[in-house]
């Protein structure tokens, strides 16, 4: 379950800010096609790229993660 709601948000958050996969994936250090497989549930995240994907897009873990609906950092 959490993983379907991390893929659906970092889709989200890729697509409402009109980027590539490989825009994200040279933002967060890794390749677009695994930015893909995390879009897509495929691949579980690490806690380093977590942590990327939330600086990068602004936006806490917690709700990265599906943990809470808010997505402002505390």
């Amino acid at each position: 379950m959490i993983l379907s709601i991390l893929a659906e948000r970092l889709k989200y958050l890729r697509e409402n800010r009109n980027l590539k996969l490989k825009d994200v994936a040279l933002a967060v250090g890794i390749t677009a096609s695994a930015v893909g497989s995390l879009e897509h549930g495929r691949r579980a995240i690490s806690i380093e790229t977590l942590i990327k994907m939330a600086n990068f897009y602004d936006v806490s873990t917690d709700w990265l993660l599906g943990l809470t609906d808010n997505p402002k950092r505390s």
